[in-house]
């Protein structure tokens, strides 16, 4: 299971993010484009997911992902139940979820600074 405070705590080490205080909800953004939010009661979270590829991640794993609502399905994302990720699975996809926001050559040298 993963908490608020875990994803933080990698959020924090990614270049540009920025935590954020909306509406009772705890989101990351780089700029203005929300990358990771939590559900109030903390035990959702969603993320930027490539849309091709969302109906297979929640075919594959039910219990863990689901659809975001129906008004959210135009946008890249996809939604987890928390109780459901460990710390390596929420690490790979708050990490390609912030990779979609950034400039490629702000990733790389963020990959440069990891090896």
């Amino acid at each position: 299971m993963i908490t608020v405070d875990d994803v933080r705590d990698l959020a924090a080490r990614l270049p540009r993010s920025s935590e954020h205080l909306i509406r009772d909800r705890v989101k990351f953004r780089v700029g203005k484009i929300v990358y990771v939010t939590f559900s109030r009661d903390e035990t959702t979270m969603g993320f930027g997911f490539p849309k091709e590829e969302r109906a297979a991640l929640v075919a594959a794993e039910p219990a863990t992902f689901f659809l975001p609502r129906e008004s959210d399905l135009r946008f890249h994302w996809v939604e987890a139940r928390m109780a459901a990720l460990d710390v390596p699975e929420m690490r790979e996809l708050v990490t390609e979820a912030w990779r979609m926001c950034v400039p490629k050559k702000v990733y790389a040298a963020y990959l440069e600074r990891l090896r």
